[in-house]
């Protein structure tokens, strides 16, 4: 596991916890923000696969 996975499971984590602040507090704005940032965090992810694929097709 590399930086950008680790970035994204963190991102990923903070998403959750905004989107679930939000929903508890009726607050639609944070709710969104942390949809946002859960989908960001997968990105992130991807993008870390993406390097360890060509990282692996490199050797």
């Amino acid at each position: 596991m590399d930086k950008e996975h680790l970035k994204g499971a963190a991102k990923e984590a903070e998403g959750k916890v905004k989107e679930a602040a939000g929903k508890a507090t009726d607050n639609k704005k944070l709710e969104a923000e942390g949809e946002v940032d859960q989908a960001e965090g997968k990105a992130r992810k991807v993008g870390g696969d993406v390097k360890d694929a060509v990282k692996d097709a490199t050797k």
